[in-house]
């Protein structure tokens, strides 16, 4: 048996869909199980033991239609028993479509669910612990009669990636003894960042709380985003951040963040990651965000989340994540961190 598990775009999406083949290999321990992904999300699922096969997506096949048709022709040309189609777009729709596998597997949409042999209706709510984003994809397996309640994303760091990244953290003048905290301090857009001058101020509690050491997650061309945040902590604050200190790719800061006591900041990838690799968290959702979907393995002092809607929810009433999302700078203004300073408080005295 031959399965394609397609998942496009965003690092944490293609993180959290991996869940589905440690289960397609307890199924079916003799098939090939290959994932079709974009180039850039690679490091995350790079070493998975389950995975056969990784058929990535370039920018050049994003870009030109003539590439993602050629694309879909190759996948045909597989022969793939079972597609499941977890981001479930016009690209996936018509790479799928064409693969002729027996198995169609999808989110139902009224428009599309022709294409698929069976089409699942995603679940709004639910009371587990993994959250929606988990117990959503899980479905999608159950037409292959694998029924499973909860499964949690893995990313797996070589020895030798761990120990470079500990002799490096050692060589910059960290102490693996005392509290290691690293900072989401930018989210993938300025409508999924928190306000500079409130992360800033949440930079300098977590400093008085703990007197840890602080690292920040960006990448070269958001350095001067970066130091805004930097220059509006408290001089105190400063002389404890470790700015020349990050991981020049994905790779290297998640193995940075395995030595992390904690990571804490905008809700997203770097979120997502720390959790596959069993590092705390404390997570600022957007003000548009659903956290009821991305909220995964809610604990207490373990994985917590803050979302303006927890703090003022008639803000919300009545309105869909699409009419909020037009409204998301302004209501980040509201999203003050003091509303959250207690909770936050307790969370900093479990590390």
């Amino acid at each position: 048996m031959k399965i394609l598990v397609i998942q496009q775009k965003m690092i944490g999406d293609v993180l959290t869909s991996s869940i589905l083949f440690e289960a397609l290999r307890e199924r079916y321990p003799k098939a090939q199980l290959d994932y079709l992904i974009n180039s850039h999300t690679m490091a995350v699922v790079e070493n998975n033991p389950f995975i056969d096969n990784y058929i990535l997506l370039t920018p050049e096949v994003e870009k030109r239609k003539s590439a993602l048709w050629d694309l879909a022709i190759a996948v045909r040309k597989s022969n793939y028993d079972v597609v499941i189609d977890v981001y479930s777009k016009l690209s996936s729709n018509l790479i799928t479509t064409l693969s002729g596998a027996k198995i169609k597997i999808s989110y139902y949409k009224s428009y599309t669910s022709v294409l698929y042999t069976h089409n699942i209706k995603r679940l709004k709510h639910t009371n587990k612990a993994c959250g929606l984003a988990i117990v959503n994809r899980l479905q999608l397996l159950e037409p292959l009669d694998i029924k499973i309640q909860a499964a949690k994303p893995k990313i797996y760091l070589t020895s030798k990636e761990l120990e470079t990244s500990k002799q490096f953290l050692i060589s910059k003048g960290i102490s693996l003894e005392k509290p290691l905290i690293m900072i989401s301090v930018l989210g993938s857009g300025p409508n999924k960042t928190y306000p500079f001058e409130y992360m800033a101020k949440v930079i300098d509690q977590i400093v008085d709380s703990t007197d840890g050491q602080i690292l920040f997650n960006y990448i070269p061309k958001q350095e001067v985003e970066a130091q805004a945040i930097f220059n509006l902590c408290q001089p105190e604050t400063q002389n404890h951040i470790y700015m020349d200190l990050f991981g020049k790719s994905i790779r290297e800061f998640l193995a940075l963040t395995a030595h992390c006591h904690a990571l804490i900041g905008n809700e997203g990838g770097a979120v997502n990651m720390a959790k596959a690799l069993n590092i705390k968290t404390f997570t600022i959702f957007s003000t548009w965000v659903d956290k009821a979907t991305w909220n995964i393995f809610e604990e207490e002092n373990v994985n917590e989340s803050v979302h303006l809607k927890d703090y003022q929810s008639k803000l919300y009433s009545g309105k869909t994540e699409k009419k909020v999302k037009p409204h998301a700078m302004d209501l980040y203004q509201k999203f003050t961190p003091d509303l959250f300073k207690i909770k936050l408080d307790n969370f900093l005295k479990s590390l």
